[in-house]
This record gives C-alpha cells, sequence and structure tokens, in this order.
C-alpha cells in the first residue's frame, strides 16, 4: 500500500540518499587514484583494481538483489546493505596496502548492488500508482547526477583534505540512512521455505564477473593478446550460456527471466544499455577531453559538469509530471535521445582554441537529454511489473544500465586507441620535408628559438619537437571527435527500439502486492 504525506516524502528522500552513496561512489574514486598510488606504492595497473573490483562486485549483485530482498525482507536487506557498505568504507579509508583497499572496494561493490535496485523498488511501493513519472524521477536524480558530480567531490575533497576522506563522508550518510530506514520504511514478507539456487548464484557470479572484467580491463590487456582476457570470454560465455539454462529449468531462480514475456521491459533492458552506454561513456570521454588536450584542470572539468547535472535535476519533476499527465513516454525518450546526439555533434565541432564556454551549452543539452531519456525508459521498462516481479526487474534494469555503461568505456577507449593511431598515420603523409609550408613553419620555430639563446642544433631539434606536438594534439583532436560521432550515432539509431513498446495513457506505478 502506498504512502501519503510526510512517511512518503521521508521514505524517498532515505532511498534517494541511500543510493546516492553507491552512484557516487561509482566515479568518486576515479580523480583521486594517482594519490592512492603515491600512498600505497601501486602501480597504475594494479591501482586500476580498485575501479574494476568495485564495478565487478557491483554488477554480480545487481540481477540477485530482487531474490535477496525477496528471501530476508526488502527492509532488512536495505538495512544490511547500507550497514556493510557503511563499515566497508570506514575500511577502506583505513587501508594501508592496496590488497586491503581492493577487497574491502570489492566488499563495498556487493553492499552499492543491493542498495541501487532495493532503493528503486521500495521508492516504487511507496508512491502511489498514478505517480509513477514522478517517483522514477526522484529515483533518477541520484542515477544521472551521482556518477556525474562524482569526481567534482573527489577532486575536491583529495585537494583540500586526503584520498581515505571520500570513503569517511559515507559515514555519516550511511549512519542517517540506517536510522530514518529503521524508522520509517515498512516491513516485507520474507519468502520463505524455497531452497537456494546455489548453482545459479555461482554461475551468475562467474559469467558477470567474467564479463565485467573483461570489459574493466581488456584495452590495457591489449584484449586477446592476454591469455587470462581470452579465458575469462570464453568463460563468460559459457557460464552466461549454463546460468539462462539453469534459470529456466528450476522451480526457485535466483533471476525469473519469466519477466521478460512483458514486452515493454524485454525492450527496456535493450534501452537501459544504450542509456548506460550514453551516461557513463559520455562522463568517460569528456574529463579526459578536458585535460588531456584542452589543459584543463580536474576541478575546472568538474566545475563544468555541475551545471549539466543541476539541469538534469531541475527538469525531473517536470519530466515526472508530463508522464503523469499522459504525454507518451516514448516522445519524451525520442527527444532526450535527440539532444544527446546534439551534444555530441557540438562537441565533436571542437578545435584546440575552444574553451570552458564552448563546452557549457552543450553540457546543458545533455543534462537536459539525460533527464528525458532516464525517466521515461525506466518508466516504460518497469511499467508492467508487480508483485515481487518488481525488485527482480529494477535488478535486472540497473545491471543493464551498468553493462552498457562498462561496454561503452570499453567500446570508446578502444576506438580512441584505433582512431588515433590511424589519424596519425594520415597526418604524417602530410609532412613532408620539401613541402615549402613545413619549411617554413620550421624555420619559424627555429628562429624563434635562437632568438632565445639556442644553438642552430638545439632549436631545429626543437623546432621538429613543435611540430610532433602539433601532430599530437591534432590526432587527439580528430579522435575524440570520432569518440563523440559514435557515441551520438549509437543513441540515434536507438531511437526506433522505443516504439517496440506499447503506449499508454497513463504510466502508473506498480505496487508490491504485500
Amino acid at each position: 500500500m502506498a504512502e501519503t504525506g510526510f512517511k512518503k516524502w521521508i521514505i524517498t528522500i532515505t532511498v534517494i540518499m541511500a543510493s546516492l552513496l553507491e552512484l557516487i561512489d561509482t566515479t568518486i574514486v576515479n580523480v583521486s587514484l594517482p594519490d592512492i598510488m603515491g600512498n600505497l606504492g601501486a602501480t597504475l595497473e594494479d591501482i586500476a583494481w580498485v575501479v574494476t573490483g568495485y564495478a565487478v562486485a557491483n554488477v554480480i549483485i545487481l540481477p540477485m538483489s530482487g531474490w535477496l530482498g525477496d528471501k530476508f525482507g526488502r527492509k532488512n536487506y536495505f538495512l544490511a546493505s547500507i550497514v556493510v557498505f557503511t563499515i566497508a568504507s570506514f575500511l577502506c579509508g583505513n587501508a594501508t596496502t592496496l590488497e586491503e583497499l581492493v577487497a574491502f572496494r570489492i566488499l563495498q561493490g556487493l553492499a552499492g548492488g543491493g542498495l541501487i535496485s532495493t532503493a528503486q523498488a521500495i521508492l516504487i511501493e511507496t508512491w502511489p500508482r498514478e505517480q509513477i513519472g514522478t517517483a522514477t524521477a526522484l529515483f533518477g536524480l541520484g542515477a544521472v547526477v551521482g556518477p556525474t558530480v562524482g569526481p567534482t567531490i573527489g577532486g575536491y575533497i583529495t585537494n583540500h583534505y586526503a584520498w581515505p576522506w571520500i570513503f569517511y563522508v559515507n559515514i555519516p550518510v550511511g549512519a542517517l540512512a540506517f536510522f530514518l530506514t529503521y524508522t520509517f520504511v515498512k516491513e516485507t514478507p520474507k519468502i520463505t521455505g524455497k531452497p537456494v539456487d546455489w548453482w545459479g548464484i555461482l554461475l551468475l557470479a562467474v559469467s558477470v564477473g567474467s564479463l565485467q572484467t573483461i570489459l574493466e580491463k581488456g584495452e590495457s590487456e591489449d584484449w586477446f593478446a592476454t591469455p587470462y582476457i581470452t579465458v575469462l570470454t570464453a568463460t563468460a560465455i559459457i557460464g552466461a550460456i549454463l546460468f539462462v539454462w539453469r534459470e529456466l529449468n528450476t522451480d526457485h531462480p535466483v533471476v525469473n527471466f519469466s519477466i521478460l514475456r512483458h514486452r515493454s521491459f524485454a525492450v527496456g533492458m535493450f534501452t537501459s544499455f544504450i542509456l548506460g552506454f550514453g551516461l557513463y561513456g559520455s562522463v568517460f570521454v569528456f574529463p579526459v577531453f578536458c585535460q588531456n588536450l584542452l589543459g584543463f584542470t580536474a576541478q575546472q572539468t568538474g566545475e563544468l559538469l555541475f551545471p549539466g547535472g543541476l539541469c538534469t535535476i531541475m527538469m525531473m519533476p517536470f519530466i515526472g509530471k508530463m508522464l503523469n499527465r499522459g504525454i507518451p513516454a516514448q516522445f519524451m525518450a525520442t527527444a532526450g535521445m535527440f539532444l544527446f546526439f546534439v551534444f555530441t555533434w557540438m562537441l565533436s565541432n571542437s578545435t584546440l582554441e575552444t574553451g570552458e564556454r564552448d563546452v557549457m551549452i552543450p553540457l546543458l543539452i545533455r543534462g537536459v537529454g539525460m533527464a528525458l531519456l532516464f525517466v521515461p525508459l525506466t518508466t516504460l521498462a518497469m511499467a508492467d511489473l508487480k508483485g515481487p516481479e518488481i525488485g527482480q526487474g529494477s535488478g535486472l534494469n540497473n545491471m543493464m544500465r551498468q553493462l552498457g555503461g562498462s561496454f561503452g568505456i570499453a567500446a570508446l577507449t578502444t576506438l580512441i586507441h584505433v582512431r588515433q593511431g590511424y589519424h596519425r598515420n594520415e597526418l604524417l603523409t602530410n609532412i613532408n620535408v620539401y613541402d615549402p609550408e613545413l619549411l617554413q613553419r620550421l624555420n619559424m620555430y627555429t628562429q624563434a628559438f635562437v632568438a632565445k639563446g639556442k644553438s642552430i642544433m638545439d632549436a631545429t631539434q626543437m623546432a621538429y619537437r613543435a611540430i610532433e606536438g602539433t601532430v599530437v594534439k591534432q590526432t587527439l583532436l580528430l579522435t575524440y571527435d570520432d569518440a563523440y560521432w559514435v557515441s551520438g550515432l549509437i543513441m540515434l539509431f536507438s531511437i526506433p527500439l522505443l516504439y517496440l513498446q506499447p503506449f499508454r495513457k497513463n504510466m502508473k506505478a506498480v505496487t508490491d502486492a504485500h
């Protein structure tokens, strides 16, 4: 039964607060990695497991969160996730070795996966059926804004305090979320007497964990040139096949694939994947583009991302109201995908003279587009689910968004690597020692260095290095332009998927039968 008045809003604030813990922690650590490396004496390759371990654990637990909520009671599972996440945050801040930090980040990721999906299920149950759009919009605040502001918060804390505080800040928030959940969130009955699908849990962990590890480490390990990536690929494929077979042939599956009979949810799995690709992929490319090419600091980049996140926050309530008034979710999501394409198209026209003002408008457009995407897509996917299906659907939906983000980052990283070599070769064909323009520029650089007191030999070498620097910058510019184009086109070409989902006059929330 839905809540009303003060209790409805305090539960809403509570679950959003708890889900923000998990969502911000997916990216807050990224800008602090250099400091952690120096403090713990880790290499760049080793420190990456701080991010990878969290992501792998997170994506393993997401599809199981609905089953765990049914098994132990949704409120109990949510409380346990908050407690474990908060304790793991304290342990991460106190870690003295890389091995300890990775282990505690894995524990944090396991708890975080339970937070995000259970929070969404609780929120859907709390709001009245006719206000599904508003409830989804409020949940979307954290899901869209969390990964965006994470690097900003992480950069500020690291610059003004020390890296352990990026974990310690979770402790008071976690304690408050625990108190409010214990006090206000209603109990849901446990589903007891059913055997545990241990084989399903094992196969899920093996297949999804292997896939996430491949996506996180594939590019840095040169993909299939590394034996363990090849082994993990085979493991992921075989494990996934066996997992699906197991779940379809057992009476008590850990993941109930029968919910895919709802066409809207089945299509929604694909659209959630595309949403993750765009959300996490763009958040990955933009900071690298700004810092490596345009020379912005981490703090400047974070400050640029913030207004777009604020724009998303401001748009969310209006999106929810439009859904409640019967505007088709497909139309709004179409507008969102188109605006995302506009964002990538504008950034693909960047030059080496692009400044902060030039990127602000595209980022604001992205902010509006993300609001128009997250709420309608999630609403469409979840609209037909009821009872225990809500928890299962929420877990699978969030897992697909997370996997979409991992695929997006892996694909764009590989694209950048491949296109960087291509554009460099193309540019080098235009560098010819007999070319008058090149000779003129070399002569100009040489004379400038001689005027600063360098010898002819040193000045000539420095002039060639200056030309090389120009080639590198132009190569990177063309490469990032390609990455933006690919991201935008994938979103644009995904629009027809929206119209495979049934139209509804009024999007109504589905509530648990408990």
